[in-house]
């Protein structure tokens, strides 16, 4: 089956390796301009090219963002929007996995989760919704894991951030069928 995205834009968060450099490869493979986001310019300055190379032509873009920071977000996302003229597609995608003893979790390592899994996500779809819905169509992708359904005991704080990812998914497509603008997540595995 061929997928085409022509004329569509997909913002990932995460985009530099793993997944959301994967992700990133099978937008444009399938027509898509991207904007990738994460921390470290030099990292996402490498994934570009190496995209780049891959497809030649096609419209990659990248931006150093900290999606635990509001500030930083809604100035990204501006940027993106100008440079894009839209977002068509969201991909949640940043994350990295914390667990721990929950007697030995302090609130501080609950609180960064939270805003890198959880709040950055909301955040995200607060500003591209609007738009998405405007123009009728729109993606909303959450990655998340296996925790989110099945929390095992050590698995705190990311298991609890990945739920919370799992019930905004079910919000947002509630609230969002009706636009055209689909959520769903991605429920990864252990990836070797």
């Amino acid at each position: 089956m061929e997928l085409r995205m022509d004329g569509r834009t997909a913002l990932i968060t995460g985009g530099s390796t793993g997944l959301g450099k994967a992700m990133a490869d099978r937008f444009l493979d399938s027509g898509a301009s991207v904007a990738l986001l994460a921390r470290r310019e030099s990292v996402l300055e490498e994934a570009k090219s190496e995209l780049r190379a891959t497809y030649p032509g096609s419209t990659i873009e990248t931006y150093v963002c900290d999606v635990t920071n509001v500030d930083a977000i809604e100035r990204v996302f501006a940027a993106v929007t100008a440079d894009f003229k839209a977002v068509d597609i969201v991909v949640n995608n940043a994350g990295q996995s914390q667990t721990g003893s929950f007697e030995q979790i302090t609130d501080e390592v609950w609180r960064n989760d939270l805003e890198l899994k959880l709040f950055a996500a909301i955040r995200l779809a607060r500003l591209a919704f609007p738009g998405m819905k405007a123009r009728r169509w729109g993606r909303i992708i959450n990655v998340l894991n296996y925790a989110a359904k099945a929390p095992g005991a050590g698995s705190a704080p990311t298991s609890v951030s990945r739920a919370a990812g799992m019930a905004l998914t079910k919000v947002l497509a509630g609230e969002g069928a009706e636009h055209n603008v689909l959520t769903n997540c991605l429920l990864t595995g252990i990836i070797d």
